[in-house]
């Protein structure tokens, strides 16, 4: 769970408040012009900061503009690593984190992510650098919980397949919420698609099961 900002430190507050400054010019100065037409110095100038403090933020202009996608995936893999576990329930776990990840986000999260995935999706440089952050989560959360489960754990296989048919959920969910009006496209209508993603699971896994 993340902790209030107002109970961090006050250092820490302001390294927050330029991280969100940071990420949100980023994404307006991004979906106004293009990814690519808008330079790492009009983003530090609008901001008010040196590259120096960018750099100690956000590795390149990709991973700020990312920011949203992988601020819920750091809160999953955090949450991964403390959610109790039993071998019954992997994929409940799987599923459970994800849903306490998106509902711990900060107010307006979710129309960054919206903005941030909207750009993501017409630039193939922050396409491939989306794809690559999910596989270094994806092994991550299998590594993780494979060292959770040492002695108890079904084997890497059987953990990345479940992760795969969660990822696969929150895709479909993600798919039916951006394609929504834009009225229905807050927190909780994500939320409603998770659910109902999710609850197609076992029908999914009936159908495998005929085929095995």
């Amino acid at each position: 769970m993340q902790k209030d900002p107002k109970e961090l430190p006050l250092r820490e507050r302001k390294k927050l408040r330029t991280r969100q400054a940071l990420a949100d010019t980023a994404l307006e100065l991004f979906t106004a012009r293009d990814f690519t037409a808008v330079t790492l110095d009009e983003i530090v100038d609008a901001v008010e900061v040196s590259k120096r403090t960018f750099f100690r933020t956000f590795t390149s202009k990709e991973d700020v503009a990312l920011a949203p996608e992988k601020e819920l995936w750091a809160a999953y893999l955090a949450d991964i690593q403390t959610r109790p576990l039993t071998g019954e329930r992997l994929l409940g776990a799987y599923k459970d984190a994800l849903f306490g990840a998106v509902e711990q986000m900060t107010d307006g999260w979710e129309q960054r992510f919206l903005a941030s995935r909207s750009l993501a999706d017409r630039t193939p440089a922050l396409t491939a650098h989306s794809l690559r952050h999910c596989s270094e989560v994806s092994e991550n959360v299998v590594r993780t919980m494979a060292d959770r489960l040492a002695g108890h754990s079904p084997g890497r296989t059987e953990l990345r397949l479940l992760l795969d048919l969660m990822l696969a959920a929150w895709h479909r969910a993600l798919e039916a919420w951006t394609s929504s009006d834009a009225a229905r496209q807050d927190r909780p209508a994500l939320i409603r698609h998770m659910r109902k993603a999710f609850a197609a699971i076992p029908a999914v896994a009936a159908l495998a099961a005929q085929d095995s």
